[in-house]
């Protein structure tokens, strides 16, 4: 179901079955496939693709050029930045080796699911690998190669992509080193916790 508040770009192609939530925008030359979802309040920028059964949340943000195959589901108030890349197969073949039979696009046994939690930032030209957890308030930067799943409030960078420094909730390095990061934000005040070499949020 496509909620009437949505705006949605004449050349934007949206299969059937998909579900749009009201205050959401889809830009230009934009295509959904069947049975995705798309929260409230999105940003689906120009010539982004979204595949089959893909789940978003609410408050996301993608921006142009965008690649989201099969298998992702991104939590609330997550960026995805320009020509962002996500991948579902660790070992991708064209066809059937024995039959030389095309394999099909749509999501099957070899489709792994990657998670990406609420307050997640991925960086332009950025690629994601399958079946990752990109942890909350995680940060990926610019034209880095995931290849490992992401602590909570951590910038990872590179290729592959390590470990750089924590991060706080509004996306402002903590200070301190990894495994000792300072507890309160400068920028914002915000304090958190460390416990078994995890971040959270002190109020949670």
């Amino acid at each position: 179901m496509i909620e009437s508040e949505v705006r949605i770009h004449p050349t934007a192609l949206i299969e059937e079955e998909v579900s749009i939530g009201a205050g959401s925008s889809v830009w230009d030359n934009v295509h959904i496939r069947t049975r995705a979802s798309i929260g409230s309040d999105c940003i689906i920028g120009e010539k982004t693709y979204i595949a089959y059964d893909v789940r978003i949340g609410n408050r996301v943000k993608l921006n142009a050029s965008v690649y989201i195959c099969a298998g992702v589901i991104i939590d609330d108030e997550v960026m995805i930045s320009a020509g962002a890349v996500f991948t579902n197969d660790l070992f991708p073949r064209a066809c059937h080796h024995r039959t030389g039979e095309l394999r099909s696009s749509a999501p099957d046994e070899h489709t792994l699911e990657t998670r990406v939690e609420k307050g997640v930032t991925v960086g332009a030209n950025a690629t994601i690998g399958p079946g990752l957890v990109l942890g909350r308030y995680s940060m990926v930067g610019m034209g880095s190669v995931v290849t490992r799943s992401v602590p909570p409030f951590t910038l990872v960078v590179g290729n592959p992509a390590r470990p750089l420094r924590r991060l706080c909730a509004c996306g402002h390095p903590l200070g301190g080193t990894l495994d000792a990061p300072n507890l309160a934000c400068q920028a914002c005040g915000q304090k958190m916790l460390w416990e078994n070499g995890v971040l959270s949020l002190e109020s949670e």
